[in-house]
């Protein structure tokens, strides 16, 4: 299956300038972990509340021997609640080879503002004191996990920063303290991200949709509905036609709903909502119902606390009204 990479950004680290200074310090950094026997048995935190006051050290400093992936929440944000417990497990699988910085962003504004954060939650990483930028808004596992390893390759390959040294056993043991009992859809929405992963959509959504049969509010199964029709519409799409029969015919409906969907698949957000807007303002009756009716559904792949979701349903509510 093709990478389902959405609204998230790519992973290129080989633009950045200090790549030949920060590998030389993560080198030595390694060497003078090695020299101490290498970090105890669950001594090490690979889960870190971390804050203004101590960024440089948690965040800066520890991002020279092990990618630090940075989840910025607040405590209203109801994707957070959904996208930060996977953060978590996967750092805990990952076993040293990154670390999770959790910034509450109500009580760090600075650090909000200074990454150019839009909308929560974002997910950053810091590698060699470089910030990248990784996705926004909420993900099923599997997704987050592909870019988890494309961090951890690309960290490696053009820092030669390969983690900290940890005992598995010990993350475990000390993850059982804290971990929440299963949910009731959690071996639903687990068979539909397996589903996704084997290319099977169709199956992804029958599961998503028996969970939200139950549960019509489950944001983690909306999302991953939202994400998987998209990926469905999309699929076998040839781009060059789709872009100029969009641009050949600015009412064409079926045009613009398809260039609509390459471009949130691409990553241009603040494209596939304009295109959506303009497309609602220039249609009528049927032809504006179906481009209103897939905005929404692009916001849902979005989320709602997005901030360009937000802008885009003014604007949506302007031509409209």
């Amino acid at each position: 299956m093709q990478p389902r990479n959405l609204p998230m950004g790519v992973v290129d680290l080989a633009a950045v300038k200090a790549a030949g200074e920060a590998k030389q310090k993560a080198e030595q950094a390694r060497a003078q972990q090695a020299a101490q026997g290498g970090a105890a048995p669950g001594s090490v935190r690979l889960v870190l509340d971390v804050g203004e006051a101590d960024f440089q050290q948690e965040v800066l400093q520890r991002s020279t021997e092990v990618p630090v992936v940075i989840d910025f929440w607040a405590e209203w944000c109801e994707p957070c609640k959904q996208l930060s417990p996977i953060l978590e497990r996967l750092t805990r699988e990952y076993a040293g080879r990154i670390v999770l910085a959790k910034i509450d962003v109500e009580a760090n504004q600075a650090l909000f503002q200074q990454f150019g954060v839009q909308g929560i939650p974002a997910v950053f990483a810091v590698v060699a004191g470089q910030p990248v930028p990784l996705f926004q808004g909420a993900a099923p596992e599997a997704q987050v996990r592909q870019v988890f390893d494309q961090l951890i390759q690309a960290a490696e390959q053009q820092f030669g920063i390969v983690g900290l040294t940890v005992d598995p056993d010990a993350i475990a043991e000390g993850a059982e303290e804290t971990e929440q009992p299963p949910g009731p859809y959690d071996a639903a929405l687990s068979a539909a991200h397996q589903a996704l992963d084997a290319g099977d959509l169709a199956g992804a959504e029958q599961a998503y949709r028996n969970v939200l049969t139950d549960d019509p509010n489950n944001a983690e199964a909306k999302l991953g509905l939202a994400q998987t029709q998209l990926l469905g519409r999309v699929q076998g799409l040839d781009a060059q036609q789709v872009r100029k029969a969009a641009a050949d015919g600015p009412t064409d409906v079926p045009a613009q709903l398809a260039a609509a969907d390459l471009d949130l698949v691409g990553g241009h957000v603040d494209d596939a909502f304009g295109r959506l807007v303009d497309l609602v303002k220039r249609t009528f009756g049927d032809d504006r119902e179906a481009a209103r009716v897939r905005l929404l559904e692009l916001f849902e792949v979005i989320g709602a606390d997005d901030l360009r979701v937000v802008a885009a349903r003014s604007a949506l509510a302007r031509v409209l009204f």
